[in-house]
């Protein structure tokens, strides 16, 4: 009786050291689990990796391609900690970047919020609507859906109440998430442009002549495009405003341009100024017909909101100034000065 009881307690004492010892190697491989989750995949200085995940990938089929892509963490445990912390269905579709410092778990937060690889593309003012295009045709991180169609089919997509294109759209720095189609650029920049417009038109100077904020936008595509020292924006605003209430041609060389089209070579002469087109402020009063580019929200402010001056003149001094008078005996005295 005495020896079975003593085997008895050395099986039962075996037993208790070899669940010790499972304890153990759980407790050191959870550890060593916790740890690996929350230790950096790259270390500092070393490259940003760029990864994509394709949609309706699988949890094993996302690892795998982020495996592929090169990203250095085993793809079996990124499964695991995935499923550990309930996210593996909530994995987003999309570019992502691997950047120094992040971990498994910050790695898998990215997939699950979407924080997909940022790009940026800046319109920049004074730009015409010709120029945006070509920039967004020429950015490698968009998809390019529109790159076929006409200005009036991009038109007719995103702001069908306009019939043209010009001054439509916001000069700024865009970000988006690489491989985003170029219409959401479109869309953006015309959002804001609205938005802008539309607040500033709220806000403007009642005694202003403008029938429309669209007359508004006009005016300040001319403002962006005559100002050389940016500063003088709402003084120039101001000049335009006080020929446009006298009913004198606004007689500004940009507008001229413009109604130039490819013509323009960098240089306008005189017959230049008399051969009438629809832009030409020297042959016909008002304002021309659309925007001539696209202008800032400094220069839709000053459009909005000129300065009080008599001035209706200015002639650049060829220093970025320019000289404002309130005559024309002044007017031609600073372009002598300046100009001749």
């Amino acid at each position: 009786m005495s020896q079975k009881r003593v085997g008895f307690s050395w099986d039962l004492a075996l037993i208790r050291n070899f669940f010790r010892l499972i304890l153990l190697l759980a407790l050191g491989c959870a550890g060593a689990f916790i740890y690996w989750a929350q230790h950096p995949i790259i270390g500092q200085g070393q490259q940003t990796i760029e990864f994509s995940i394709k949609p309706g990938s699988s949890l094993r089929s996302t690892t795998q391609q982020m495996a592929m892509a090169g990203v250095p963490a085993n793809p079996m445990l990124v499964a695991l900690l995935a499923r550990v912390i309930g996210k593996s269905s909530k994995l987003k579709a999309g570019s992502y970047e691997l950047n120094a410092g992040t971990t498994p778990l910050r790695l898998i937060g990215q997939l699950v919020r979407g924080e997909f690889a940022q790009e940026a593309l800046v319109i920049i003012e004074g730009w015409t609507f010709k120029q945006m295009r070509q920039a967004i045709a020429a950015h490698p991180g968009l998809k390019h859906d529109t790159a076929q169609w006409s200005d009036q089919e991009l038109l007719a997509k995103i702001a069908p109440d306009y019939h043209a294109a010009e001054g439509l759209f916001s000069p700024d720095t865009y970000l988006f998430a690489k491989g985003s189609s170029d219409l959401q650029v479109y869309r953006q920049a015309h959002a804001l442009l609205l938005k802008r417009l539309n607040d500033g038109w709220a806000k403007r100077d009642p005694t202003l002549p403008y029938k429309s904020p669209y007359e508004a936008l006009i005016m300040a595509s001319i403002v962006e495009k005559e100002t050389g020292q940016k500063s003088e924006r709402d003084m120039i605003a101001g000049v335009f405003v006080n020929r446009l209430k006298l009913g004198m041609l606004l007689q500004t060389d940009p507008t001229v341009i413009y109604g130039m089209g490819d013509r323009y070579q960098g240089q306008i002469g005189k017959h230049d100024l008399l051969t009438d087109t629809p832009y030409n402020t020297y042959t016909r009063a008002g304002l021309p017909p659309t925007p001539i580019a696209l202008p800032g929200a400094a220069a839709l402010t000053a459009a909005l909101n000129p300065a009080p001056t008599d001035a209706l003149y200015f002639v650049s001094r060829n220093d970025g100034t320019s000289e404002f008078s309130g005559n024309l005996d002044d007017h031609n005295r600073a372009v002598n000065k300046y100009q001749r």
